[in-house]
Parts: structure tokens; C-alpha cells; sequence
């Protein structure tokens, strides 16, 4: 089958804002916005971090494997030998094998050279794929959320508006909430995920005579406290806004509700056509909503949270970047 071409980059293209107007990609990019990439994503026009974050988990993979056989060559020496289904099989799609024929399958391999050791890196180097896997999700999350804001119609069919401030829900503004709550869902993931690979690596096995556990099966980001790198300057481990917020938002989303008891989009409207386009977040105050009584969901500081996604999602990823590059120092 022929390979499908991507969407070509032209003078027309668009280039999505932040203020949720996009404009052609003749005109230029005024600061941060998207743009198509052939692959039909919405990549950023400045740096997110996604690939700064791809690079120190390439060298966790490593590390993992150098730390658990003592060298580097020696695990590349067995690594020919060893049966495909080791680092597939309970781990991924790859191996159609069920949990009865993976454990007799270990059985006739326990002569095997370091197989508990190969098993266990397998294990451990899962929490590094997590994290490049989730942190694609957050940057294509990031940028679906744009797409969604810049150019589908918030309310269908079409009708004419009045000059002044609008707002519509509709089918379009529930996806966006629920792309923009995922968002905030997984950039939560990613603190627990950093948070396990780091109390794996400070607590690695050095007896290979059975197969290991993992440590950090039952360990959150909640448990950080209990981390070597807890307060590690510049980590995802310090007192940050960025992982206040995220963890404020999920909790809401998890636990108690919507960001908004009814999904809205704003546009305000100037000669008939949209200028501007916006979606609200609740006020907070010292890290925590602002609240009265039952009432936690104030919008009278009007917090445009599309203006300021992008700088959130950078922060946090040279954050992780940072947590990452000092979770390396500990092998």
C-alpha cells in the first residue's frame, strides 16, 4: 500500500494562536503557535521540550542496562542470544503469549545467562518508555487542543453574531474541555512516572538469584518526600507553580467535577467577525481554588488559560528535562 502524503506547508497554510485566531503562514508567526507537520500533527513553532526529554530518556535506557550487568558489553553480549519474548511478552502487544506459557517458557530458560537480570531491566526500562510515550501524548494533546480552539466553529450552523463578548457550548467546546482535562491528566501521569523511575533507581536490586519486584510498584508522586531528590532544585520534585497547578486541576477532574458546571468558549466579537477566542480557569489563591463554602469555581481574575498553556507545558517539560538529567546522577 502507498504511503499517504501529509498536508504540504504553503503560503496559505495556518498557523494556529494562542488567542484562538489563526492567521496564514505567509503572514509569519507572532510567537508562540503551531504549525502542520507532514504527519498531520500540530507541532509547536518554539521548542516544548519534547525532544530534550526524547535524548535523557535514549540514555536512561542505558544507563538501566549498564547499572544492572555492570557493563554495557556485557549486556550487549547476551542481548543477541536472548529470546524476543523476554522484553514483549506481559509487556506489550508484540507477544501473543498468555501469563501460564510466559511463566513455563521462564522455566525451561533458567539456565539461561543472567535471565533475571534481563527480565528485570526489561521491567525497569518501562518506566523510561512511559515517560517518552506520555510526554508525545502531551505535546500532541497540546497541540489538538489548539487545533480544536483555532479552527472549528464553537457553535454549528453558523449564525450571525452581535458585537461584544459571546459564548457558545456545544459538542466542539465539550471536546475541547475534555482535550484540555486530559491534558492536565497526563501531564500528572508524568509526575508519578518520574516519581517511580526515581525511587527505582535509588533502590535497585543486587541479587539476580530470583527474579526482582520492582520497588516503585506502589509509589506516586505523592510519596516524593520519601525520594533522595525531593527538593532537588529545578526538578519536578521542587515546590513549583507548575506542579501545583497540575495537581490541582486533576484532583478537580478526578475527584470533584468539570472546570466549569457547563462548558464555555468565549469569542468576542468585533464587526461581525471573531478577534479573540477564550477559555476561562477557576481564580486560585496560595495554591488552592478560592472558595466560599461549597462554592470553588470564581472567574473574576478571567485567567485565559489558552495564553498561557504553552509557557505551562514548556516549563513543565524543561522541568522534567531537569528531574530526568539528576534521576541519572544516582546510577
Amino acid at each position: 500500500m502507498d504511503r499517504k502524503e501529509g498536508p504540504a506547508l504553503g503560503p496559505t497554510s495556518p498557523l494556529l494562536n494562542l488567542n484562538g485566531i489563526p492567521t496564514p503562514f505567509r503572514d509569519g508567526a507572532k510567537g508562540d503557535g503551531f504549525c502542520q507537520e507532514p504527519q498531520g500533527s500540530w507541532q509547536p513553532l518554539q521548542d516544548d521540550g519534547l525532544y530534550a526529554v526524547e535524548a535523557e530518556c535514549v540514555e536512561l535506557h542505558n544507563d538501566l542496562a549498564a547499572k544492572i550487568f555492570g557493563d554495557i558489553n556485557r549486556y550487549h553480549t547476551l542481548l543477541h542470544k536472548a529470546p524476543p519474548f523476554l522484553d514483549q511478552a506481559g509487556l506489550n502487544s508484540e507477544a501473543a503469549m498468555g501469563r501460564d506459557d510466559f511463566e513455563a517458557a521462564l522455566v525451561k530458560l533458567a539456565s539461561f545467562p543472567d535471565l533475571n537480570r534481563l527480565l528485570y531491566l526489561y521491567d525497569s526500562r518501562v518506566l523510561v518508555s512511559a515517560i517518552q510515550e506520555c510526554t508525545k501524548e502531551v505535546s500532541q494533546l497540546t497541540g489538538e487542543f489548539y487545533r480544536i480552539f483555532n479552527l472549528e466553529p464553537f457553535f454549528a450552523p453558523g449564525i450571525p453574531q452581535e458585537d461584544g463578548t459571546r459564548w457558545s457550548t456545544s459538542p466542539t467546546v465539550t471536546m475541547l474541555f475534555s482535550t484540555l482535562g486530559f491534558l492536565f491528566i497526563r501531564l500528572h501521569s508524568l509526575l508519578d512516572y518520574v516519581a517511580k523511575l526515581a525511587r527505582e533507581v535509588e533502590r535497585m536490586p543486587t541479587n539476580f538469584s530470583s527474579y526482582p519486584k520492582l520497588a516503585s510498584s506502589n509509589f506516586l508522586f505523592g510519596g516524593r518526600k520519601r525520594l533522595k531528590l525531593n527538593n532537588a532544585p529545578g526538578t519536578l520534585f521542587e515546590a513549583c507553580d507548575e506542579v501545583a497547578e497540575i495537581e490541582l486541576v486533576r484532583n478537580l477532574l478526578i475527584h470533584d467535577g468539570l472546570l466549569d458546571d457547563m462548558p464555555k468558549a468565549y469569542e468576542v466579537i468585533e464587526n461581525g467577525q471573531a478577534i479573540e477566542r477564550f477559555v476561562l480557569m477557576p481564580d486560585r489563591k496560595n495554591g488552592q481554588f478560592e472558595r466560599f463554602r461549597n462554592r470553588h469555581r470564581f472567574y473574576g481574575r478571567e485567567d485565559r488559560i489558552n495564553l498561557r498553556l504553552m509557557t505551562l507545558v514548556r516549563n513543565f517539560q524543561t522541568r522534567q528535562v531537569a528531574t530526568l538529567a539528576a534521576v541519572r546522577t544516582l546510577f
